[in-house]
């Protein structure tokens, strides 16, 4: 049968005694965790390592030198063994045991009386985590991914909670409605103006809903870059927004593992731009979507590819925001030229190669021709086109015509990031025939510069890149004339 479950506390140390048994750097961990907790540390080795040394001379810690003595548990409330010598650490076990003291002994849960847990700490909020002393890689494992996962902006809440604990009982004395505020707090704006920093508007936030605590939420907007499609590559940030949204509308071209990530419960709203669309109708309707929600006093999030300032349309987003004073706040993502280039071997830059980088969309608004093709068409430089799919021949026949090399090289990108990334590579001269060969299509980025055929050699995702070469899956025909 397994071993019974531990019980888990958390010890106010704070002006009691703890002993260490040990004076290397596994101790020195030790008792740099104890000292936070305001607890007399007593060391006691035959020697310490030097910064411990440096502890006792400043007087921060007590230090007793020789073997370990069962005196030394005297007006001692906790004890850890932390040294090499197993036979030392039985001995302080049972010393331990005798006078009743609470022993940890490290990497020995057979011996130890109490574990000291892995920790995640937020301010004054702590998360303990322990397997029982049976697995320890798996405690850290844990507290790795809630280190990932809990904002930093926890402890600030936690404060501001602790402050007000007095005022939210006097306001509240009946705990059902005292349960009903501080869900009111926690899933409205509160934590999310303390994300981004604003302490004395969370405080009036708090105040209003304290002082009114049966008042309509307010609803709010993050606008969120879900970046290129890899769900490893969502920020910290985004997935914390993500599972707090009650809504979220979403682009078509988000991956489902990065929508698999959000909270399960929110609503999910398709609000992707087809092809051939009315795309200025589409955007009206997202507009219209955050302003309902937002109204209606919901957390909205606006999932967007890649970056939500990068040809996102972001800006004008949150221009509509702001007109209709709806608050909101901005998550940065991943941009594709950067994650596809990485995920292609494609460096943006090279000091040999290319000094600059342009990323530049296909498409702009009402088809206006406003790019300038002879700074584009300049060497030593790297051009990421965005939407560029349909527009390749044009791309071409510009550049070439501006006095870029036909012999330029260049990489087309398709659903980077992916599984089913794909890389296409040659030069100028044939890029729309062999985009056609190999049958190309949306997600895809192009990459136009001498940087592009570094992905032959730097490729380390995926397959290798194509070629003129192999089997396409349009007409061969079609490649072989034009080449």
């Amino acid at each position: 049968m397994s071993a019974p479950p531990l019980f888990p506390f958390f010890a106010q140390l704070a002006g009691r005694g703890v002993l260490v048994v040990g004076g290397g750097a596994v101790a020195r961990r030790k008792v740099l965790a104890l000292l936070a907790t305001g607890a007399r540390v007593r060391v006691g080795a035959p020697e310490l390592e030097p910064e411990m040394a440096e502890w006792t001379a400043q007087g921060r810690i007590e230090a007793i030198r020789g073997a370990f003595e069962p005196e030394w548990l005297d007006e001692i409330w906790l004890v850890v063994a932390a040294t090499d010598d197993p036979a030392v650490n039985r001995a302080v076990a049972e010393a331990a045991e005798a006078r009743r003291i609470w022993a940890n002994v490290v990497d020995d849960a057979e011996l130890s009386s109490v574990h000291l847990p892995a920790r995640v700490e937020r301010g004054s909020v702590q998360i303990a985590i322990s397997s029982g002393g049976g697995a320890p890689m798996l405690a850290r494992h844990l507290r790795e991914q809630l280190e990932r996962q809990l904002d930093e902006s926890l402890g600030a809440l936690a404060e501001l909670l602790t402050q007000a604990r007095q005022r939210i009982r006097d306001r509240l004395p009946d705990l059902p409605a005292r349960r009903r505020f501080f869900e009111r707090v926690l899933r409205g704006p509160i934590p999310g103006l303390l994300r981004k920093g604003d302490v004395a508007g969370a405080r009036r936030e708090f105040t209003a809903t304290l002082e009114q605590p049966q008042a309509v939420q307010t609803g709010s907007v993050a606008l969120v870059g879900a970046g290129p499609g890899d769900p490893g590559l969502l920020t910290l940030r985004a997935l914390r927004v993500l599972n707090e949204a009650d809504v979220i509308l979403h682009d078509r071209l988000v991956s489902g593992e990065v929508l698999a990530l959000a909270r399960r419960d929110a609503e999910f709203i398709e609000v992707g731009k087809q092809v051939g669309g009315d795309h200025h109708a589409t955007q009206a309707r997202i507009h219209a979507l955050m302003i309902e929600h937002a109204r209606l006093g919901k957390r909205v999030v606006r999932l967007k590819g890649g970056d939500p300032f990068v040809f996102g349309r972001g800006g004008e987003e949150l221009q509509v925001l702001r007109e209709h004073g709806i608050a909101f706040e901005v998550v940065p993502g991943i941009t594709a030229a950067i994650a596809c280039g990485a995920y292609a071997g494609i460096p943006l830059t090279h000091r040999e190669l290319a000094q600059s980088v342009r990323f530049v969309t296909a498409h702009t608004k009402d088809e206006d021709e406003t790019l300038d093709w002879a700074a584009l068409a300049q060497e030593k430089q790297t051009l990421a086109f965005y939407m560029g799919v349909s527009a390749l021949e044009g791309i071409r026949d510009r550049l070439v015509a501006h006095g870029r090399a036909a012999t330029t090289p260049f990489a087309i990108v398709e659903n980077g990031t992916r599984p089913e990334q794909r890389v296409v590579t040659g030069t100028l001269a044939a890029l729309p025939e062999l985009a056609r060969f190999h049958c190309v299509g949306a997600p895809a980025l192009l990459f136009i510069g001498e940087v592009a055929a570094l992905a032959a050699d730097l490729h380390w995702f995926g397959s290798e890149p194509l070629t003129a070469a192999g089997a396409g899956c349009g007409p061969l025909a079609t490649f072989a004339q034009a080449a």
